[in-house]
């Protein structure tokens, strides 16, 4: 993909081997960014992290809490010191709480909102406010879920989440379009990650109802999503600001 090689990139949330977040770094790193790899699991991201160094390439592991301003700024000082001025960024930090509306408790609600949306705010809030003070520009691709688009039981406050993210990334590109900053959203439908086997009761059984469910029968994997999000970061992109990129094997085209 065009425009990706030294470029610096954050990712955050990074720290599954079988995630989104390590799909990604591993696929920017392989078009030539060079990556930070962050998660509130230092110990984890830090073995992330090592592990695309031992391959070749420039990668750093930072322990991040996401939900905390002060973080957020040493991950963009240290990156900047140890990489390069940001130049791509991927809001991936994300939790699934599943409860009906009815059970749910007020601070699971609030959890989910702050990991999955107000993540995403101070992120593209520091990255927007770097690139507007430099004149520098950037990209940020924001991971919501095709949870944003279409309901289910007991997502309430996931797709309340995800929906935030939607919204979030579309104001931030009208914003943004006139410094040259472009903003856009990957959705990716069911995933083969740890999320998704944390969440099922009985893996074997639901993932093939789930699998009977999409189109084009089987699973994403992590690496199809890395691969939407590279497109998006890239200068093949160049004209895409405020998309929402679907991933789902044509489960909400039905």
């Amino acid at each position: 993909m065009r425009g990706l090689r030294d470029k610096v990139a954050i990712v955050t949330g990074a720290a599954s081997p079988i995630g989104i977040g390590f799909a990604t770094a591993k696929r920017l790193a392989e078009e030539g960014a060079l990556v930070t790899l962050t998660d509130i699991n230092h110990a984890a991201v830090e073995e992330r992290a090592a592990e695309l160094r031992q391959e070749g390439y420039r990668a750093i592991g930072i322990a991040h809490d996401a939900i905390d301003e002060a973080s957020w700024e040493n991950v963009l000082a240290t990156t900047r010191g140890e990489l390069g001025p940001l130049d791509i960024l991927v809001n991936n930090a994300a939790i699934a709480v599943q409860a009906h509306i009815v059970d749910m408790e007020l601070s699971d609600w609030r959890r989910q909102l702050d990991v999955n949306g107000t993540t995403a705010f101070l992120g593209c809030r520091i990255a927007t406010r770097e690139w507007q003070s430099s004149g520098r520009v950037g990209a940020i691709v924001n991971v919501a879920s095709t949870a944003s688009l279409v309901a289910g039981e007991y997502g309430g406050a996931y797709c309340a989440s995800k929906g935030a993210v939607l919204m979030l990334t579309k104001v931030l590109a009208i914003e943004n379009a006139k410094h040259g900053i472009r903003v856009n959203s990957v959705h990716p439908g069911w995933t083969k990650t740890a999320m998704l086997g944390d969440s099922l009761d009985d893996p074997e059984a639901q993932t093939a109802q789930i699998k009977a469910l999409i189109p084009a029968g089987r699973l994403g994997d992590p690496s199809d999503m890395a691969a939407a999000i590279a497109f998006l970061a890239s200068d093949d992109a160049a004209f895409c600001n405020g998309t929402a990129l679907v991933v789902d094997g044509g489960l909400t085209a039905q």
